[in-house]
């Protein structure tokens, strides 16, 4: 399909006006290319697009609109760092419909209904950050948005510091969030609260749309598909920085890439996010964090659904929906195949060796993952080695209760611990390298993103140690 031919549906404007703001996007000046990404055109039948077709170049620019779509900013409320803020919406998002069940967004593409005092851009480095992170989650297993291009321009913008402009297009099954529930539930307008999630039933979980408790049940699916995100992120060291209920998918995604970062030295209270003085969104508090945010979901749901019956399901989030969770991505990690009462107790050495040993999070499961029981590949890694060596004893008793061979084990843990993760000096570099003119980082790290499993020799230089001065940064809202 090429452009001038997209068939965009517009479903969510059949819901109440209230919901959304038609809106114009408002184009960048002199835009130029920067990356395309072929496998997410795929999914919307753009198999005849390249990347330098100029038509593709004013999609994200916003000076094509393809006649079937109508473009429209979406209104949500919001808990922000534990305060509630009643408006905030799509404050820089432009959505044009949906293909093929992809909902489709640009981000940064001017002001609209719910910009409040900002400008509604997106400057050059978070928009690069956000289409190469979304990419790479998506190839860890991770559900997450995608993103399809990404053009810069010289449209300045005050930031930290001045900045140029840039969009992404961007796609995702729902950009439904806990924040769109708050907003009409904390008004009181249950009526809409139930036109709603009738809407994010049918867009998003279908199989309960004719279920006489299909409410309830919704509830309990967001539920189950947050424990396993969360679980996702621990496992792989994503931190996201900025989990405010109105960056939670009711879908089950990691949405809106911040200040995000990916562990280098394992640090279970590290903190990405420069503005998060009181350390509320660091990495380690991350499951307690979306217990949280669920339990605001669940009041904003009060009004349509059995509050005790939801009260329960969130003390089983806590008691096993995310700890059994949890315990399967960290048993797969490890490459343990039978499920064993003690292997929660391994887990919980393991989380305590990595902290003290002063270890890079990736490389050490990267390396786990060709362990024969020779233990100085893996005390080489280390600053302090010490707690590895008693661990890897207990590692030891734990395999001799499997049937898989050694070979077998390290093939499964090859394909589950990633050698490549996008660590944030690598996508500095290819921002510093794109002010200059300079795209070639961008695509390479667009590779290893989509290959983060693989032996790729050519890359080596990025599947080493964080260089010390780079460890463990923080980033503004801004970065």
């Amino acid at each position: 399909m090429t452009l001038d031919k997209l068939q965009f549906e517009t479903k969510y404007l059949s819901l109440d006006p209230e919901f959304y703001e038609l809106t114009k996007p408002i184009p960048l000046n002199e835009p130029y290319f920067i990356s395309f990404n072929p496998e997410v055109a795929e999914l919307i039948d753009l198999d005849e697009v390249r990347k330098d077709d100029a038509t593709f170049l004013k999609l994200l620019n916003g000076t094509f609109i393809p006649e079937s779509a109508k473009t429209f900013a979406m209104c949500y409320a919001g808990h922000q760092f534990s305060h509630y803020a009643i408006r905030l919406g799509d404050g820089r998002a432009i959505n044009y419909g949906s293909i093929n069940g992809w909902n489709i967004q640009t981000k940064g593409s001017g002001e609209t209904a719910y910009s409040r005092t900002a400008d509604g851009r997106a400057a050059l480095p978070s928009s690069i950050r956000e289409y190469l992170m979304s990419e790479a989650m998506h190839h860890l297993g991770i559900p997450s948005t995608r993103a399809l291009g990404i053009i810069g321009s010289q449209t300045k913008l005050l930031r930290n510091t001045i900045e140029k402009g840039a969009i992404i297009m961007r796609l995702s099954p729902s950009w439904i969030r806990f924040g769109t529930f708050e907003y009409f539930s904390y008004l009181k307008e249950y009526d809409k609260l139930k036109s709603l999630t009738d809407y994010a039933i049918t867009e998003s979980y279908p199989h309960l749309e004719n279920k006489e408790d299909r409410y309830y049940q919704f509830f309990s699916e967001v539920v189950e598909r947050t424990a396993k995100l969360i679980a996702h992120w621990q496992g792989v060291g994503f931190c996201h920085g900025v989990m405010n209920t109105d960056n939670m998918s009711i879908a089950g995604l990691t949405l809106d890439y911040g200040p995000f970062s990916m562990l280098d030295d394992f640090d279970f209270g590290f903190v990405c996010n420069s503005t998060d003085k009181a350390g509320r969104y660091a990495y380690g508090e991350q499951p307690n964090i979306s217990y949280w945010n669920l339990t605001k979901f669940s009041k904003a749901l009060a009004p349509i659904i059995d509050v005790k019956k939801m009260e329960q399901k969130l003390e089983d989030y806590g008691s096993f929906i995310y700890p059994n969770a949890y315990i399967k991505v960290m048993r797969q990690k490890m490459g343990l195949e039978f499920e064993l009462n003690e292997d929660m107790e391994l887990i919980e050495n393991l989380v305590g060796t990595l902290q003290d040993a002063y270890i890079d999070h990736t490389i050490f499961f990267r390396t786990l993952s060709h362990y024969d029981g020779e233990r100085m590949p893996i005390f080489e890694l280390a600053m302090n080695p010490v707690p590895l060596d008693t661990w890897l004893t207990l590692y030891d008793k734990r395999l001799e209760k499997e049937t898989r061979t050694h070979t077998e084990r390290q093939n499964f843990m090859l394909k589950t611990n990633p050698k490549y993760v996008l660590k944030n000096y690598m996508l500095q570099d290819a921002i510093a390298l794109t002010k200059g003119g300079n795209f070639s980082r961008v695509e390479e790290l667009l590779y290893i993103a989509q290959h983060p499993f693989d032996e790729l020799p050519e890359f080596e230089k990025f599947a080493v140690e964080t260089p010390e001065h780079y460890k463990n940064v923080t980033l503004s809202c801004s970065s």
